[in-house]
């Protein structure tokens, strides 16, 4: 029947909207929230879906006035206006951002924390400008060791900061960014600007960028000395966590859900920080005979890869499906990942349960 009136199509904003309502919220304030695992199955991750990690309440920055002051161990200190810096040369980089804490409810025992499960993953386009070419203008002493990047976000000894390796810092795709899936960074993402360091865990891409200071010394702030450590609780010195670990996940069929006798095609992720994944396997009934998957694109440093797996003759009943990747380096996942008191860098195999029948 004819209605007289036409199909109107969801603007950016409205589909923007769909996205966010679908996310899992872990806490609503500070928002703390994981992409659903329905939106990890894109190659990459709208905006509205991509997982929120907030230590402290989002500060609101007017893009028109805000400024970054650049200080410390330099030779030129000055102040960057977003106007100068949106100038460019802009720089854009595919990057897969997971957050330290993703899959601590897995570990056990469990550790203090958000309760994250799988979803605080995200890929998407970024572009900004090389963070090098900002501390090249401020002309770093020769005993510069760190790059400390300072939020907006949180309140004297809280407030949201964390320090790079200068080498990490002048590597030319650590970006100031200032878009995000070609758009504009919006507030919950880091609005106007703020930090990609390709990858590392989450804690190091801080948002709402309002000071960088060149450091000769170890930084030494509540986000990188009592938090955003391993502390294995064994006596030893906690480390700082840096770099992600190499990781896969499954995504389809979905854990839990039913599936025909027969072929199944059994499809996820797989990453590892600054490196490539070269190689994924899966195992079925959690059997230790691992098969090669097939990788789907060609893996790149920095970002997820696409893979699939074809599970012939699956047989009526409950099976428990195993995924692991190995990266450039040789390393694989682990059965299991080494406890940590804080739940940090959890990339141990996943067990996923599928029924046929």
């Amino acid at each position: 029947m004819e209605t007289g009136m036409e199909a109107v199509e969801p603007s950016a904003e409205g589909r923007a909207e769909e996205e966010r309502a679908k996310r899992v919220v872990v806490k609503p304030r500070p928002l703390n929230a994981e992409t659903p695992l329905e939106a990890l199955a894109q190659a990459r991750t709208p905006t509205g879906s991509f997982f929120v990690r907030n230590n402290h309440p989002e500060p609101e920055l007017p893009a028109a006035t805000h400024q970054i002051a650049v200080e410390g161990a330099v030779e030129a200190p000055f102040t960057l206006r977003l106007a100068d810096l949106a100038q460019g040369p802009l720089h854009e980089l595919t990057v897969t951002l997971e957050c330290a804490g993703n899959g601590r409810t897995l570990m056990a025992p469990l550790p203090e924390g958000e309760p994250w499960s799988k979803g605080a993953l995200g890929t998407a386009v970024w572009k900004g400008v090389p963070l090098s070419l900002v501390l090249g203008r401020a002309r770093l002493h020769p005993e510069v060791l760190e790059v400390l990047v300072e939020g907006a976000d949180g309140e004297g000894s809280k407030r949201f900061a964390r320090s790079l390796p200068v080498s990490k810092a002048l590597h030319p795709d650590t970006l100031l960014a200032l878009e995000m899936n070609g758009a504009p960074l919006t507030r919950e993402h880091g609005a106007p600007v703020r930090l990609i360091a390709p990858g590392w865990y989450g804690m190091a891409q801080v948002k709402w960028v309002h000071r960088i200071e060149a450091l000769t010394r170890p930084f030494e702030g509540y986000y990188q000395r009592e938090r955003y450590i391993y502390d294995r609780g064994d006596g030893q010195a906690p480390e700082p966590v840096t770099r992600m670990r190499v990781k896969s996940l499954i995504l389809s069929p979905a854990s839990g859900t039913r599936v025909a006798p027969g072929r199944v095609v059994v499809q996820g992720l797989a990453w590892s920080g600054e490196r490539r994944v070269v190689q994924v396997e899966v195992a079925v009934d959690a059997g230790e005979t691992w098969k090669p998957a097939t990788l789907l694109e060609t893996p790149k440093p920095s970002a997820w890869v696409l893979w699939a797996f074809t599970w012939e003759d699956a047989a009526p009943g409950r099976h428990t499906l195993r995924a692991r990747a190995t990266d450039e380096a040789g390393e694989t996942q682990p059965e299991a990942a080494p406890w940590n008191r804080l739940g940090y860098g959890n990339n141990a195999v996943q067990v996923h349960v599928v029924d046929v029948g």
